[in-house]
């Protein structure tokens, strides 16, 4: 069973006392973009086979939405964070680049998809 620790109230929760809420970092489209960038936002999102970024509810807690980064493949939690979170810590980045070398984070903040690696951004 999944376990993800709530970063707002400090509860460790299973995934029966929360809500999925989909991949974590998307930008909406921006006012005046074309259908496809609309569409792109509504409904292109990544479904990675490794490390996802995802974004849940504490349903049955404090009721707040935070993110969490994981393994699709293990489970593996890597840590969770603050909703309001534009990307991940960088605290995380590194546990997840130590435990897993040569994965790549794939930006979706900005509204492109694109892949670099995030050693690559500035700090």
């Amino acid at each position: 069973m999944l376990m993800l620790r709530c970063p707002n109230c400090g509860v460790t929760a299973d995934e029966t006392e929360l809500a999925p809420g989909g991949e974590a970092h998307i930008a909406r489209a921006a006012t005046g973009s074309d259908d496809a960038a609309f569409e792109a936002y509504m409904f292109g999102r990544e479904n990675p086979k490794g490390v996802h970024f995802e974004r849940w509810r504490h349903a049955m807690g404090c009721g707040k939405w935070f993110h969490a980064a994981r393994c699709t493949v293990t489970m593996q939690v890597f840590g969770t964070y603050p909703a309001q979170t534009l990307s991940p810590p960088d605290d995380l980045l590194e546990k997840i680049d130590a435990a897993r070398p040569g994965w790549r984070w794939r930006d979706l903040g900005a509204g492109h998809r694109h892949t670099h690696d995030h050693h690559d951004e500035e700090r």
